[in-house]
């Protein structure tokens, strides 16, 4: 069976979440409690983006050095893609993360050869636009993850999934195996939901090693 690595972006490649870093220096204070009510359920991740991206008053320029100059890879990223490719292993991200960060992380550490669904930007001339595009091009407010978790496998996908974040319980919980850091592992920990912990991408490389594929 035909088998694919889904991949969150923020906090899973990168140590720390890249749009947190934009939204603390450019972005209204009052975005974390935004941040508070989707955690709750309140609001779902979509409409969180789009409220505290529409408060960031910076050019694409100047974030994406804040970027470059603060952003911290996980050790092992490159390992983990040269595996997947080695074992056959489609190698997809998808993120809640903004598409430009994402694509000039990627493009300073030469990759580019990898699919990356996230948030699509439009910058205008005191806001960001952020917005979901399901696989059908249709606008999502939430379940932007598992809509692509759900397209892989009816494509005969087997998914391994990696995350981090509250956002990826959901979808992590229907893929063949999990692996989980952070926010993630704890919530799985306490739901006593089997998963494998990381705290470097050369550790999920280890345990794939053991995985029956």
């Amino acid at each position: 069976m035909k088998t694919l690595f889904q991949c969150d972006f923020d906090g899973t490649i990168t140590r720390e979440d890249v749009s947190f870093l934009i939204l603390d220096a450019f972005g209204d204070k009052g975005w974390r409690q935004m941040f508070q009510e989707y955690k709750e359920g309140k609001i779902s991740v979509g409409r969180f983006n789009t409220l505290a991206f529409a408060t960031v008053k910076a050019d694409k320029e100047t974030l994406l050095k804040l970027v470059r100059e603060k952003a911290e890879l996980r050790p092992g990223f490159h390992n983990l893609l040269a595996y997947c490719h080695r074992k056959g292993l489609e190698f997809v991200i998808v993120s809640n993360g903004l598409d430009f960060y994402i694509q000039a992380i990627l493009q300073d550490i030469g990759v580019d050869n990898i699919e990356v669904f996230s948030a699509r930007t439009r910058f205008g001339s005191n806001s960001i636009e952020a917005r979901y595009l399901g696989p059908e091009g249709n606008q999502l407010e939430d379940s932007f993850k598992e809509t692509h978790l759900r397209l892989f496998q009816e494509r005969g996908y087997r998914v391994i999934y990696a995350g981090n974040g509250i956002s990826d319980a959901i979808p992590a919980q229907q893929a063949y195996h999990i692996f989980a850091t952070s926010d993630l592992l704890a919530h799985f920990r306490e739901r006593h939901v089997a998963c494998t912990p990381f705290d470097d991408l050369n550790d999920i490389v280890e345990s794939l090693e053991s995985l029956p594929l």
